[in-house]
């Protein structure tokens, strides 16, 4: 069974302003400012592919904590993330179209984290104009990993498919090309991903454990193996998944290299990517990667 596609990915940043300074940097189109009814914010990067980056920061602390107490699991997860990480990559989103049935399943396996969540917010789009977005989410947990997590998002009433010049970036990025989760001994947690991805198609190689989801790969790779492929150093981590870096997909490298060099960002080459270390709004190390 194919494996489900990525919706986007989940990434703590302590200010919302800093993520989008950092991110105009890199290159990215940040679209508008959007607020979540439970205290946290959000200001994406969407993608030609049609995943997206959510840089999430905290609108209202006292929101946030009255919604994590009330049993919100996005909440509550993204405020542990945040007292023992800061910033990062803390979670997958997965396409469904039927997350209560997500839900049974994770109950059933023993690895649901919580109740479904249930949500709506405006989105503003290029042109002025304004829509309503609703959201079910279930959400799959494995205790062993506090710092990560994956959850299936349906789409209600979706997001406008034209997300017209928000997925047009002058770094050339189209789209999310890998995720990379480093962890000891990956085949640990290879029944979580199973699950979440609802699909038995994972790959296993020396480095860890792979699969492909729509267009994007996740890679669950040893501190070793992340140090050999993509240069991250990663030794000497926890036990447990580590969100730790996001590949992109670019058309002409020499683009973006010239982007980041008159944006002042420091970046390493490595054959034919471009990495750039975490920075503030940045949590994970972001490669840029020339399309084949």
């Amino acid at each position: 069974m194919t494996a489900r596609a990525i919706d986007h990915l989940v990434l703590p940043v302590v200010s919302i302003e800093a993520a989008r300074a950092r991110h105009a940097a890199l290159g990215f189109t940040v679209a508008a400012d959007a607020r979540h009814p439970f205290g946290t914010e959000n200001a994406c990067v969407f993608f030609a592919d049609g995943t997206y980056l959510e840089p999430l920061g905290v609108a209202s602390r006292e929101e946030c904590e009255a919604a994590a107490k009330a049993g919100n699991v996005f909440v509550a997860r993204d405020q542990a993330f945040r007292f023992r990480c800061g910033e990062g990559l803390s979670g997958i989103a997965i396409t469904t179209n039927d997350a209560v049935d997500d839900d049974v399943r994770y109950r059933e396996a023993g690895l649901s984290a919580g109740a479904i969540l249930e949500f709506s917010r405006p989105v503003r789009m290029p042109d002025g104009s304004e829509s309503r977005a609703s959201f079910r989410l279930t959400f799959a947990a494995d205790l062993r990993a506090p710092d990560f997590f994956l959850f299936n998002c349906e789409r209600i009433d979706p997001l406008p498919a034209d997300r017209g010049s928000l997925t047009v970036h002058q770094n050339g990025a189209t789209g999310i090309r890998s995720v990379v989760v480093v962890e000891e001994n990956p085949s640990d947690f290879q029944y979580l991903f199973e699950a979440a991805f609802d699909s038995r198609e994972i790959g296993a190689n020396s480095f860890g454990i792979d699969l492909l989801a729509g267009g994007t790969r996740v890679e669950v790779m040893t501190p070793v193996g992340a140090l050999a492929h993509y240069g991250l150093n990663a030794a000497g981590a926890e036990r447990g998944l580590r969100g730790r870096a996001v590949v992109f997909a670019c058309g002409d490298l020499g683009v973006t290299e010239r982007g980041l060099v008159a944006n002042g960002v420091a970046f390493e080459r490595r054959g034919n990517r471009l990495s750039v270390h975490a920075a503030p709004g940045q949590g994970v190390t972001y490669i840029f990667e020339e399309q084949a």
